[in-house]
Parts: structure tokens; sequence; C-alpha cells
């Protein structure tokens, strides 16, 4: 299981240290435009010693491919090899309105940077002939360079939704970085990895499957789903243009397209409220851990059953360390409790 976390005050990583104490396996780091992703996971190397520690995600385009395995390769030295490469595209109005770099290509750009990773990763000197990066630069001074670190595997997982990168990320990386995702149509997003994975002589188990969950233990199921259901109205109307979200896209895949376009349009028009109603409670209830123990353990059945290897969680009340300790520590036990079940 693993946990998402924004450790840049001395609660947040008290709450990463005890976290690691109750047995968690990673803690994924952040980026869009705030703090750093990579910077955090650092501090928390030294103040660690068994959590992975994984960007999710590090926005590719921000920096170049072999600055990216320069820090890759700082992180697994400082870390002790714990360190997991989370990659994703973003998305048009970060990468061009926040980066300054042009929103093209993005498969490209992410089949790109892996194997460019994995040149300098393994020690191989830096020559690369793609579509997007020539290494060196023709008709310069340049030089093709190996690195001066000593040759270490850095595991890199992509964050994806479409069916083409998902079908990279079964082709080349070794887990995925998931969201928007229900069990109960979990084929709309294995159905493309296991394509990709098979593509290139691999199994859909060669990977890690990651997805990110919110996580709150309530009785009052119809209060809290109807409220993580509106937090979505600022993904369906804000993340993308008008004409490009992946994640209505991810949605509309799985059934719900004439509801996002609609919570997009009101979004749009600038009726915030009305577009947060418009959410179908079910899109809060089925993306997310809510309810009593026997409601949290049956969505975790499933999960479990559609493939799913490791939850990263989002706990409730983040002003509040000894709440969401105590809600993690519960939820590390039933996540132990229904894993357990397969082998009895």
């Amino acid at each position: 299981m693993g946990i998402g976390a924004a450790p840049l005050g001395p609660r947040g990583v008290d709450f990463v240290r005890e976290a690691e104490k109750l047995g968690v396996d990673c803690v994924w780091s952040a980026e869009f435009w705030a703090g750093d992703a990579l910077t955090p996971l650092a501090y928390l190397a030294g103040r660690t010693s068994t959590i992975r520690l994984g960007t999710a995600i590090a926005q590719l385009g921000a920096r170049t491919p072999a600055m990216l395995a320069m820090s890759a390769l700082s992180m697994q030295a400082l870390s002790g090899g714990r360190f997991v490469l989370g990659i994703g595209t973003s998305g048009p109005q970060v990468m061009e309105g926040w980066h300054g770099v042009r929103f093209d290509k993005p498969v490209r750009r992410t089949r790109e940077t892996i194997e460019i990773i994995r040149k300098v990763s393994a020690g191989k000197r830096l020559q690369y002939d793609g579509q997007i990066y020539t290494l060196p630069l023709p008709g310069g001074e340049g030089r093709a360079i190996r690195t001066m670190m000593p040759p270490m595997h850095v595991p890199i997982y992509i964050a994806s939704l479409g069916p083409a990168n998902l079908r990279l990320t079964g082709e080349l990386a070794d887990g995925w970085i998931g969201n928007s995702f229900f069990p109960e149509t979990a084929g709309v997003f294995l159905d493309p990895i296991r394509q990709g994975a098979a593509a290139a002589g691999r199994e859909l188990s060669d990977l890690d499957l990651t997805v990110a969950v919110g996580v709150e233990f309530t009785d009052d199921v119809e209060e809290a789903g109807r409220r993580h259901a509106e937090g979505y109205a600022f993904t369906f109307g804000a993340m993308g243009s008008a004409t490009n979200n992946f994640y209505n896209n991810a949605f509309a895949r799985q059934g719900y397209g004439e509801d996002v376009r609609e919570v997009q349009r009101l979004w749009l028009a600038g009726d915030h409220d009305a577009a947060r109603k418009r959410v179908p409670i079910g899109i809060g209830l089925g993306t997310n851990l809510i309810g009593p123990d026997a409601t949290i353990r049956e969505r975790l059945r499933l999960y479990r059953d559609a493939g799913i290897t490791m939850l990263r969680a989002g706990l409730a009340g983040p002003s509040d360390l000894d709440r969401q300790l105590a809600d993690l520590g519960h939820l590390v036990d039933l996540v132990r409790d229904v894993n357990g079940e397969t082998s009895r």
C-alpha cells in the first residue's frame, strides 16, 4: 500500500515516518504548479529507511531526459535504492502555460524519455536519434557522454489515461500510476496495458499497478460521497481545455460522458456551484474508499480482484495528524486482512 503526501513541513514528515512504521510500502510526492516532486523525497530519503519514494508525477518536458536521469540516479544513491521515478506528460495548460514547453507528441515524448533514461542509468554513452530528441545535437560540438554515476536500475512508472499511452505503459514501464479508476470498469485501463505488455513479450503481472483513492471511514456515506463527487468539478471543468481534457475522456470511456460534458459546460460558464452539484455521487463513491468497514472491505476486494497491486491512499483530515494516522493504521489492517483471504 502507498500514500500520497506533501511533506513540506514537520507534520508532513512525521506523517510519512509514522506511515513507514505502519508498514506502508511507498510514499508518492506530487508535482503540478506548487512544489516540485523530487526535493521533498530527497529530504525524506534522509529521514526514513525502508519506505520507497515515488514521484507522482515528474512532468515530462519540464526537465531534459538527461536531467531527469541525473536526478533519478541521485535519488537512488541517496535513498539506498528506494526511489521510483513516476513520470507523466501533464497537459497543455500546465506545460505550455507554466513551463513554456509545447505539448506535442506526448506519447512519443514519453517513449523517448524512458529510452534515454535507461541508456543513462545503464552507464551507456548517450547517443540517441529520435523524433523529439537527438543526442548529441547534430552539427554542433557536443559529444556522446557516459554518466559518472555507477549504473543502477531506476524503476519507471507511467501516469497514463489514454489508450495509446496505456499500451506504451504495458510495453516499457515497470508500473502504472492510475487514477479516474473504477474497479468495475478496470478493463478500460488494463486491457490496453495488457496489449502493450503482450506485444513486448511480457505479462500484465510484470507491472506494479497503482491507483489513487481517497479514504474516509464514515457511516454517513451519502454526505461523504457527495462531497468527494463535488471535488471532481474542478477536474472536469478546469484540468484541461474545453477541447482537451484527459480526465474527462477517461471517465467518458467508463460511461460518464454525458455527465462530465455537462459539468464542464457549467464550470466554463462560470456556474461552479451547479457544476459541483451535477457530478454524480457514483463518481465520488466509485473512485474512492468511503464508508464503514464492511463497505471498504468490499471495495478493497474489487481492486484486488481487478489486479491492482497498490492503492495510493489520500487520507481525510490533513490538518489532524492523529486522525490520519489512526485511519491509515486501520486501512493497513483491512488491506492485510483482505489480501490474506486469498491464501486461506
